[in-house]
């Protein structure tokens, strides 16, 4: 499996405010983006896997819509979330 138990673990602890902190913005956006990492090197190599493509979009938009949500909460928290994670804005 390429996300254990342990790299959410890192993962949230990275971006959370805790180890355990599973549900904050932060932490759901930078699990977001590692399974949109993923699924964009699965479709490299399987171009007409639709299923995949499809989960793919739909993990975008709840990205796009977390990071709005996070923007208008708080602008700095966004600002380095958005760089922490090098994405693209």
């Amino acid at each position: 499996m390429y996300l254990t138990a342990e790299k959410k673990k890192d993962l949230f602890k990275k971006f959370g405010k805790s180890d355990s902190d599973t549900g904050s913005s932060e932490s759901q956006i930078a699990l977001f983006t590692t399974r949109i990492n993923h699924l964009t090197e699965h479709l490299k190599s399987n171009k007409k896997d639709y299923s995949t493509q499809r989960a793919l979009l739909k993990l975008v938009g709840k990205r796009r819509s977390l990071l709005d949500y996070m923007k208008g909460r708080d602008i700095e928290k966004y600002r380095a979330t958005i760089k922490a994670l090098d994405l693209r804005k």
